[in-house]
């Protein structure tokens, strides 16, 4: 997002919070956050550039909360900031939220910069389309950039509905030049184009109705406005690819239903767009062992099926693939936590393995171990250029 667009919205909270300062009956402030340290080891060269195999960042995320008139209202400050030794394009700053939240017992009111996560399933989260997918941050998709809105919640005996207008678009992050996990071709980031005139500025609608019923977990939704995920077109003279944000219109429905130790989980959606209109799902099941061979470690199996109708690998990664994948949690004071995946294509019989590990130091420190490692041989799949990317990350973070 541009500074000044930023500076706006920060401004406007800025002058409403001081409309309601008189209003406040009691005031709380709390300031939190983390520093962290990242080292990055990739196991081969890259294929296309000429970065090192060894990287280094830093980041700092502080957080700033306030609340007054008796806890109904609360202003949330949240920017963060990464330096990168490898890659400019992953040095980037940003605001995950930057709302002022008004509670009442039947609704709820959120307006600024926030973050928004709807999904049940482990691989893949397909109906999770508020948010921009920060892709520098880390290509599994999970992070996500701050996205402009006006969010109301109603609260209803039969049900939560979440209305959202989205004011201004987030354009995808990339990995430049000197970048790993990347293509031949780099992005073109600045040379974005748009199916609607407006660009950034058109108007995204969405509404999501979501409630629990016995065991069932369950959320309807429905977006019209800016595709996250851009068409990749190559420039005139085919040195370079640019994104092309088409406009879109997705339902999606979560479930989740739990019985004792399982977790039943779907995600589906139906989305239309100008060049395709496809269907995709992922349904899977997780099954936890309590307190394994007499002690206070849960074992977790997870299995899941993703599918996507496009048949096209350079536009879906996952049309036809199983992931197959454990999670240990140790259930100790320092929260120790492993999470083994692997997602096996069944056509082709690529692979991909992902290792994430955690563990507290004290009351102050975390340090994380992330490993990916890629078996890639079909060509024509969206991750082959990635089959020289396998890499093993380190993460210290001090929180404050």
């Amino acid at each position: 997002m541009p500074l000044n667009v930023n500076v706006k919205i920060l401004g406007c909270l800025g002058y409403l919070g001081l409309l309601l300062w008189p209003f406040s009956t009691a005031q709380a402030y709390e300031v939190t956050g983390y520093v962290s340290g990242e080292y990055r080891y990739s196991l081969s060269n890259s294929l296309f550039s000429e970065p090192e195999q060894h990287a280094y960042s830093v980041a700092f995320s502080p957080e700033f909360y306030s609340e007054w008139d008796r806890g109904r209202q609360s202003l949330i400050i949240s920017p963060f900031f990464r330096v990168d030794t490898q890659d400019v394009e992953r040095t980037h700053l940003d605001f995950r939220e930057l709302q002022w939240l008004l509670a009442q017992d039947s609704w709820e009111l959120r307006v600024g910069i926030s973050k928004v996560f709807w999904g049940v399933t482990e691989s893949q989260h397909l109906v999770d389309v508020i948010n921009q997918t920060d892709l520098v941050e880390n290509n599994d998709t999970e992070d996500k950039l701050g996205q402009p809105m006006i969010n109301l919640s109603l609260f209803k005996n039969w049900g939560t509905v979440d209305l959202f207008v989205l004011p201004y678009f987030r354009e995808r992050t990339f990995v430049g030049l000197d970048g790993r996990l990347r293509s031949a071709l780099v992005v073109e980031k600045d040379a974005s184009k748009y199916e609607s005139g407006a660009g950034q500025q058109h108007l995204d609608m969405a509404v999501r109705w979501s409630h629990s019923i016995g065991e069932w977990d369950i959320g309807l939704s429905h977006f019209y406005g800016i595709n996250r995920e851009p068409l990749l077109l190559l420039n005139g003279t085919g040195t370079a690819l640019l994104p092309f944000y088409e406009t879109m219109k997705q339902t999606g429905l979560d479930v989740q239903y739990t019985f004792e130790s399982w977790l039943w989980k779907l995600e589906t959606i139906r989305r239309d767009t100008k060049s395709d209109t496809f269907t995709a799902f992922t349904g899977g099941v997780e099954y936890t062992f309590y307190n394994t061979f007499d002690s206070k470690i849960d074992v977790g199996v997870l299995a899941e099926y993703l599918f996507d109708d496009r048949n096209n690998k350079s536009l879906a990664a996952f049309e036809n693939d199983a992931l197959f994948g454990t999670r240990l949690t140790w259930n100790d004071e320092q929260s120790s936590e492993l999470l083994i995946g692997l997602i096996h294509d069944i056509s082709s019989n690529d692979a991909g393995w992902n290792i994430e590990a955690s563990r507290r130091i004290g009351n102050r420190w975390k340090v994380s171990l992330e490993a990916r490692f890629y078996n890639i041989k079909d060509k024509e799949s969206v991750m082959y250029p990635l089959r020289n990317d396998d890499y093993i990350q380190l993460e210290f973070m001090r929180f404050f």
